[in-house]
């Protein structure tokens, strides 16, 4: 005999059915509003690929390189808005071409021979090809990306591409722009050096007159030793006797002519040298300097300098050299002596009217460097100078006695000469007092 559970034979047939029904009704309830949550999604995902796809509009608009994704057989997928106008074409026109068609001739067989390497390679490449553009043939730099599906195989390549014409004319400005402004900084120091060599007139004029003075005091005396010496040979060219000649050679002192001859002969000759070193210091005072770096002894670059500062200036000054000598750097003598000139010169005139006013010149190597400081006993530089020095046209002296450029020019000549110019700071263990004091490195050149 079979027995039926007891809550199924006591429930009545209406029962069963309302609860069926319920059941159904849940389910729909359910269902509806699971497909409502997953419409909000679905537009939730639509708008934000909406989104996305605006995004990536604007950046394909606005982008100036060029960007164009393509599938595996090559074919445009999309492309920047700058691709399209370098080509002349819109986007309609550039659906179902391959890439490689707007690359004529063998430009168009080395980009495909490229994506076929990055399909096969699924690495990144750079190629630099000629594309056909509105203005003509224009390089142009390609970065190609391959793009890879789920499962890593090769669906396609991003070429990011960056036209190099133009950069290149930009480029060709740029150097131009660099050449001008070579000029100009070389036509300042040109200027420069002519203000110091107008300051220096005065000091080569009186350097000059000594020696020369001193050669024509000599020559002077060279003429009448040389008529005493005519005197006396015509006497014996037209046979006078011997006690004639003895009479004649006591008369025009002939002896005292004889030993006074080496002398003035010999002073004549140091005045030569003289003017012959004067002018060979103007010489390389004078030089342009624009040849290559070289090593140099940057001690006797300074004795150079401060020699002719000296003999333009109506302030004495004391002048110590201390230090390692020779300081080898490398650099163009010419250039660095108007550095040092300068710096020279603007110590002497700190320290105008001062007793015992003394510069000090020390040199040493420090590392790769050599380095050398001017220092002198003035009033000093304040902080707040000291932190616009080197500004073009600065200057602490009264109008009319500088141009403002020095200190400028010579920081950035130091700075072409891969070295450096800057004022000590007062706890620098070399400072020997509370005056000014510059400092110049370059690379040593000792160990060349």
């Amino acid at each position: 005999m079979t027995t039926t559970p007891a809550h199924i034979t006591d429930a009545a047939p209406a029962d069963l059915g309302d609860a069926a029904w319920v059941d159904v009704l849940q389910a729909m309830d359910q269902t509806y509003a699971e497909l409502i949550d997953y419409q909000e999604q679905l537009e939730s995902r639509n708008e934000e690929l909406q989104a996305m796809r605006r995004f990536l509009a604007s950046v394909m608009g606005s982008i100036r390189d060029y960007l164009v994704v393509i599938d595996r057989d090559g074919t445009i997928v999309d492309a920047s808005l700058s691709f399209w106008h370098a080509l002349g074409l819109g986007e309609a026109q550039l659906d179902g071409h391959a890439i490689s068609d707007f690359f004529a001739g063998p430009e168009g067989e080395r980009l495909s021979d490229t994506l076929a390497t990055v399909f096969r390679l699924k690495e990144e490449a750079t190629i630099e090809v000629q594309m056909t553009t509105t203005e003509g043939a224009d390089p142009v730099e390609f970065r190609i990306s391959p793009r890879l599906d789920r499962r890593r195989k090769v669906a396609g390549a991003v070429l990011t591409g960056r036209p190099l014409g133009e950069l290149r004319r930009a480029y060709s400005e740029l150097e131009a722009s660099h050449r001008a402004l070579k000029d100009a900084q070389s036509q300042l120091v040109r200027t420069e050096k002519l203000a110091s060599l107008g300051r220096l007139l005065a000091g080569v004029a009186h350097e000059l007159n000594n020696p020369i003075s001193f050669v024509y005091a000599n020559a002077h005396a060279l003429e009448k030793y040389a008529d005493r010496f005519e005197q006396y040979f015509e006497r014996v060219q037209s046979g006078a006797s011997r006690s004639e000649l003895v009479d004649l050679r006591r008369d025009l002192k002939l002896d005292r002519v004889v030993r006074n001859l080496r002398t003035a002969i010999s002073g004549a000759r140091d005045g030569a040298e003289r003017v012959r070193d004067i002018v060979e210091d103007l010489r390389r005072l004078s030089a342009e300097g624009t040849g290559d770096m070289v090593p140099f002894d940057l001690v006797d670059t300074a004795q150079l300098a401060a020699s002719w500062v000296e003999r333009a200036s109506a302030t004495p000054a004391t002048i110590r050299f201390q230090g390692v000598s020779p300081c080898l750097g490398i650099g163009r003598p010419g250039h660095v002596q108007q550095v040092l000139m300068n710096l020279v010169q603007n110590a002497v005139d700190a320290m105008a009217g001062q007793a015992g006013a003394t510069l000090i010149v020390t040199t040493a190597y420090h590392e790769d460097n050599a380095l050398l400081t001017v220092e002198d006993t003035g009033p000093g530089i304040s902080e707040d100078i000291a932190a616009q020095i080197f500004d073009p046209f600065f200057t602490t002296k009264d109008v009319g006695k500088g141009t403002g450029l020095g200190l400028s020019i010579s920081h950035k000549i130091m700075e072409e000469h891969g070295g450096g110019l800057s004022v000590v700071d007062a706890d620098d263990p070399i400072r020997q007092g509370s005056g000014a004091a510059f400092r110049l490195w370059l690379a040593r050149g000792d160990r060349t």
